[in-house]
Formats: structure tokens, C-alpha cells, sequence
């Protein structure tokens, strides 16, 4: 066969670029419009769709009809699926699990994703103040701490037994260094005196008898109390305190507070106090046995403490 008068011996014979050539144009090929390049070729153009279901296929190198029916419209020659014998069919079938709609989200799922998203921040956050603490304690350990507002730098006497703390703080003398008048004298027979060296002042026992101090070093004027220990024979006793030049109306009590025997100036060992007032600097304490008293004791030592304690 030759292009153009009888066409191609096969379809895949024909050249659909013929025109493009000599010896095709002169065979009167010309440019596709439909088909391909020669006359009478096989067209094989086919609208997408145009094939209904169930008919056969178009002839061989037949045209086919173009598709007809407006957009969105179905074709002539479509026919739905389930009108077909053994077709599919057209009642939707309800999902799996019943219900029959679409499950929704899950939610228990994310309400633990949540609750472990908070719990590792919260975990985190307790690491770092441990951490943080840690550090602080690391880095002051050593630190003094800042005395709270019930604490103080010094005690304040309250009683009779403090006289030692002021002792430390203020000035004290005891018999051997005590200016002594009147027959007064120093011993150490009697045990129990607390002055050293076991020394007491004994011969008081005589109006005129008496022990002066003078006393450096009060840092200010105001109260202060006067603590004198002694020994008495199981017995009271008394003696006149003069302060600066002044007798003091209220007299150095030496009572048997020790509950010691009569005549047992060993077990008689105790201590006293008076409340007085002193100047800053330098001042004169004196007792003495004067008319009236009852001297007969023993004295060992003397000191102050700032303030009117007991």
C-alpha cells in the first residue's frame, strides 16, 4: 500500500509528522486535525469518559460521538453502578464498632497526654529548688547566722546568782584587798570562804568594825546592786552600808539563810545584797558595825552587777 490512497497496511504504520516531508505532502498529507497526518488514518482521540459501561468498544478507526449533558450533569450513557446486575449496593453500610458515624477524638488519650505534660513540669520545677537550696546551703554553710530578735549579746541578771556574770563585767574585791578598820582583821581558819585563798575578814563583831572598797571603773551613774558574801554562826546579823558619805537607810542584811547550826560559822556561808546607786567612775562602798547592828559574821569577798537584780 502507499500513504494517502489506501492507507497504512497497519495503524502502526502511519506517521502522524507525514506532512511534514516531501514525499507525504505529495501524497496529500496534511496537518491533524482529528486524526493523524495522512487521509483515512485511524483516529484514536477519545474524549475522557465517552465510553459507557457495558457497550463495546467503537469500531476501528470510527469516530466517537462527542460527550453530551451540561457540567455537573450526568452523561447520556452513564448509568450508575449498582443498576447493573451484580452491581454495588446503594444502602451505605453503618462503620464498624456501631454507632454508625464517624468516631470522634480521643479523648481519654489526650487528657493522660496532659496530665504527664504537667507532672514533668512539676517534677522539673521541684529539681531546680532542691538544687537551688542545695547550692545556697553549699555556698553559706559556713556563714554565721543573723541572731534572731529573742536572742541577746549579754545576759541581765535576775536573781542572786547572777552576781557572778556581773562579777566578770564589773569590778570585785575579796578580804585580803578590802581596806579594813576598826579592829577588823583577816583569817582563814573557818573553811568554806569562797575569797582566795580561804581568807575572810573576822573581828567585826565591834561598833567601829568596818571594810571600805574603793571602787574604779563604773562605766556609767545609775542603779546598781551590791552583793557581799558571809558567814554567819547560826545566827542573824546586820551592818550600816555607806555609800559615797551616805548611810543607806536600808541595812546589809546577813540572816541565817544557810539554816547553818548555832555557833557554826563553817555551814553559815551564804550571801546577801543591797540596791544602791553609784557615779561613773569612782566610788566608796563602806560597812560597818555601828550602834544598833548585830556584826557577828564573817566577810569574804564583794561585787556588783549592773542594775537592781535579786
Amino acid at each position: 500500500m502507499t500513504p494517502g490512497n489506501n492507507g497504512a497496511s497497519t495503524p502502526e504504520d502511519d506517521d502522524p509528522f507525514g506532512y511534514l516531508y516531501a514525499d507525504g505532502q505529495a501524497n496529500g498529507a496534511q496537518p491533524p486535525s482529528g486524526g493523524y497526518g495522512y487521509p483515512n488514518s485511524v483516529s484514536r482521540v477519545r474524549t475522557v469518559g465517552d465510553r459507557p459501561r457495558g457497550q463495546q468498544h467503537a469500531t476501528y478507526g470510527q469516530g466517537v460521538p462527542p460527550q453530551q449533558g451540561a457540567y455537573g450533569r450526568p452523561h447520556a450513557h452513564y448509568a450508575a453502578p449498582e443498576t447493573y446486575p451484580g452491581g454495588a449496593p446503594t444502602t451505605q453500610q453503618p462503620a464498624p464498632g456501631g454507632g454508625g458515624g464517624r468516631r470522634g477524638p480521643n479523648t481519654k488519650g489526650l487528657l493522660i497526654g496532659a496530665v504527664a505534660v504537667v507532672a514533668a513540669v512539676v517534677i522539673g520545677i521541684g529539681v531546680a529548688m532542691v538544687s537551688s537550696d542545695s547550692g545556697d546551703d553549699a555556698a553559706g554553710g559556713d556563714a554565721t547566722p543573723t541572731p534572731t530578735a529573742t536572742e541577746s549579746a549579754e545576759p541581765t541578771p535576775t536573781s542572786s546568782a547572777s552576781g557572778a556574770a556581773g562579777e566578770k563585767e564589773l569590778p570585785s574585791i575579796d578580804a585580803k584587798t578590802l581596806q579594813l578598820g576598826g579592829g577588823a582583821t583577816t583569817a582563814s581558819e573557818v573553811k568554806g570562804a569562797k575569797a582566795d585563798g580561804g581568807f575572810y575578814v573576822t573581828g567585826f563583831n565591834t561598833v567601829g568594825a568596818s571594810v571600805t572598797w574603793k571602787v574604779d571603773g563604773i562605766p556609767e551613774s545609775g542603779k546598781y546592786t551590791l552583793f557581799v558574801g558571809y558567814g554567819v554562826p547560826g545566827k542573824d546579823a546586820d551592818a550600816t552600808l555607806t555609800v559615797n558619805g551616805t548611810p543607806q537607810t536600808r541595812k546589809v542584811n546577813m540572816a541565817n539563810f544557810a539554816h547553818a547550826p548555832e555557833g557554826d560559822y563553817a555551814k553559815g556561808w551564804t550571801q546577801t545584797y543591797n540596791w544602791i546607786q553609784l557615779n561613773k567612775g569612782t566610788n566608796e562602798l563602806k560597812i560597818s558595825c555601828e550602834q544598833g547592828n548585830q556584826c557577828d559574821a564573817n566577810l569574804d569577798r564583794l561585787w556588783l552587777a549592773k542594775g537592781w537584780v535579786e
